[in-house]
């Protein structure tokens, strides 16, 4: 075992779920503590309706994560089993849960492509173009969204609308500008690189990792110029249905994870409860929250998610419901990704470093 697959290795240890988890029940319980009124119960209906959309969110999950293995089949050339691209998604999921979400999974997932099989410089651009593909469905879709609501309440946290927060100085509106802008320029960059000149972005990356404050940095601006280059050999002919069904894949990904907190809604509240603009508003609002949730520190998030979510949807759910909805969003969306990685990366690790 190389001194880089022990440090990965030592990474993705299962025993690292504990800090996520205690970071994420500590909040939940701060928050219910300060806010807890026992008359807020009344708010939630348990009926054989909740228990159905309940499940339906899990059904979501799975939607999601069947979205991304069919992609990175795709991606491979059918070259990955099924079997394979379900332990390489969960996985990623699983360190993306243990680490902050500013690094997230990515930084190791070409380790774990290159286990399965896939020889280094393809699992290099498989990863590239899945960053691709991720950033260009949040480009697309955030001013849809924007254009089709119509509305600047999505932006809105706590008791903004009531204290009349001016839209421009909304510090939510500001993040996802910035995020988008940010995102934007990557995406654009990235597209260059892949599909026009990468060896031209490679020499400029590293002309750019000249300047002193960054130039201890400059190897690794070297080996992501180098892997940009094996990307856009992989993927610069690729077929366009190819590249329209990944694309899709990403979108049907994508799009089941924002809608796993409607189903929630209607899983708790009912059908009554809300109009389906205002669903497709708690839907554009998420987009807003994962920019807000890239600069958290925590793993996974932890304990900043559950306060995003709390404050972000306070005004589309009954007062006082936030900290449980939360709590019942996190549970769905999160922990499961702990429990599977912490079942599958001790096989993992044995079938690829243990022999006998």
């Amino acid at each position: 075992m190389t001194d880089n697959s022990g440090k990965i290795l030592r990474s993705i240890r299962p025993g690292k779920i504990t800090f996520p988890i205690i970071i994420g029940l500590a909040v939940t319980g701060y928050f219910l503590y300060k806010e807890f009124d026992p008359s807020v119960m009344d708010a939630f209906s348990f009926t054989l309706q909740s228990l159905v959309w309940f499940f339906i969110s899990f059904l979501l999950i799975a939607s999601r994560d069947l979205g991304y293995i069919y992609r990175i089949r795709l991606l491979s050339g059918q070259q990955m089993t099924w079997g394979k691209a379900f332990n390489i998604i969960m996985l990623w999921e699983f360190t993306s849960a243990i680490t902050p979400s500013a690094i997230g999974g990515t930084s190791v997932a070409i380790f774990f492509i290159n286990k399965e099989g896939i020889r280094i410089g393809r699992s290099t651009a498989i990863v590239m173009v899945t960053s691709f593909l991720d950033e260009l469905y949040f480009i697309i879709t955030f001013p849809l969204i924007l254009l089709f609501i119509g509305r600047t309440d999505i932006f809105a946290f706590g008791d903004s609308i009531e204290n009349g927060l001016p839209f421009y100085k909304n510090q939510f509106f500001m993040f996802a500008l910035a995020g988008y802008i940010i995102k934007l320029a990557y995406t654009i960059i990235l597209s260059y690189g892949l599909f026009v000149n990468p060896r031209g972005l490679k020499w400029l990356l590293l002309w750019v990792f000249k300047l002193p404050i960054i130039r201890r940095w400059r190897p690794q601006a070297n080996e992501s110029g180098s892997d940009l280059i094996a990307a856009s050999r992989e993927y610069k002919d690729w077929p366009f249905k190819n590249w329209l069904k990944a694309f899709l894949a990403t979108a049907f990904s994508w799009t089941s994870r924002y809608w796993i907190v409607n189903s929630l809604i209607l899983a708790f509240f009912g059908f009554h409860f809300l109009g389906w603009d205002d669903h497709i508003l708690i839907f554009g609002k998420q987009l807003v929250m994962w920019i807000m949730m890239l600069v958290s520190p925590t793993p996974g998030g932890s304990g900043f998610a559950e306060w995003v979510f709390k404050e972000f949807l306070s005004t589309m759910i009954p007062v006082g419901t936030g900290v449980a909805m939360a709590f019942m969003w996190r549970m769905v969306s999160y922990y499961p990704y702990l429990l599977i990685g912490a079942f599958i990366v001790p096989r993992w690790i044995k079938k690829h470093f243990i022999k006998g």
